[in-house]
């Protein structure tokens, strides 16, 4: 976070007119250590009262509520906030950061649109009965949040290469049948956007084989809360993974990625899912000056990933954290 926001200064230090009032709220973990809450009612009233919110990488395996579950206030704000649209980019900078060694740079360039606030997370609060023989977990499609959703990502389609394709599991799952059902029906409402339809388990095949072939994909909650990490892969890990959570009223922007304790207080995390989560943030404003230090965001991380030996160990690299930021703010 510390490198995101000298970023971003720097990027906005042209723009006189465009002024950041950042203000910190403390989140997660740690703070549900020190007062019992991982998201306290001020942050939750700061994040309601701001006009955009940067959120840091969540999570601490260890430290959990007392049914065995994570803390997860990411979550919670994505619930209280209404954030259905998760956007999850991917893109390929380096030839060398791909494990699919036949791609240049730019030839994987994908968006997963993930619905965040149903599908099979919709049941994530539900109590367990002490001694319970039978668990089960409800997988909620409604239509209001699934119009929205694939409107939604329709709409990024037109801000791209006009294709969109369902990952769904339509051909088991009577929710997935509904679900199926209301993507043909919105599709009819874009007659300039391609509309492809794909197994889950198929697109996880295809992802590997030709994520070229790849533009939007959409998909329920869990599913793409699984294709992130797995696209993430394919261009040289979380590191490299930034993401918005978006509403009508509200947004968040973060790293795919959780938190990394066996790597903490080291100095060596990969800042650049925080930066580009940063850059989104700014492009999502829409003021014309904020588009254009994102684009300058952007094109200084590419510009620095070209060069193979600035890399976070990572990537295979040597870079401290704040080396690889200050790599970004000399580009910039």
């Amino acid at each position: 976070m510390i490198e995101a926001v000298r970023v971003l200064d720097v990027a906005l230090s042209r723009f006189p007119a465009i002024r950041l009032q950042l203000q910190e709220f403390p989140a997660g973990a740690d703070e549900y250590l020190r007062h019992g809450d991982p998201l306290p009612d001020a942050t939750m009233a700061g994040c309601g009262a701001a006009d955009a919110i940067l959120l840091g990488a969540m999570g601490l395996p260890n430290v959990r509520w007392p049914d065995g579950r994570e803390m997860a206030p990411q979550l919670d704000l994505r619930e209280r906030l209404d954030l259905y649209c998760g956007l999850r980019p991917i893109r390929l900078y380096h030839a060398a950061d791909t494990p699919l060694k036949r791609y240049e740079a730019g030839q994987i360039d994908l968006l997963i649109v993930r619905e965040n606030t149903e599908g099979l997370f919709s049941s994530r609060l539900a109590r367990t009965p002490p001694g319970a023989s039978v668990v089960e977990d409800v997988l909620r499609i409604s239509r209001t949040g699934t119009e929205r959703l694939f409107r939604a990502a329709f709409g990024e389609a037109r801000k791209r290469r006009k294709k969109v394709t369902l990952v769904d599991k339509a051909n088991v799952l009577p929710s997935m049948v509904f679900f199926r059902s209301i993507f043909d029906e919105v599709a009819r409402e874009f007659p300039d956007v391609e509309a492809q339809r794909t197994y889950i388990d198929a697109a996880a095949l295809y992802l590997v084989q030709r994520p070229e072939t790849f533009d939007v994909l959409v998909t329920e909650n869990m599913f793409g809360d699984i294709l992130s990490d797995l696209a993430a892969g394919l261009v040289g890990g979380m590191g490299l993974a930034p993401s918005a959570d978006i509403g009508d009223r509200a947004a968040v922007f973060q790293p795919s990625h959780g938190t990394a304790p066996d790597i903490a207080g080291r100095g060596i995390a990969n800042p650049l899912a925080m930066i580009l989560s940063a850059a989104m943030m700014l492009e999502w404003l829409e003021e014309p000056a904020t588009v254009e230090a994102a684009r300058r965001i952007e094109g200084a991380v590419a510009n620095m990933l070209a060069d193979r030996a600035l890399r976070t160990p990572d990537l295979g690299g040597r870079l401290t954290t704040q080396e690889m930021g200050q790599a970004v703010v000399e580009r910039l």
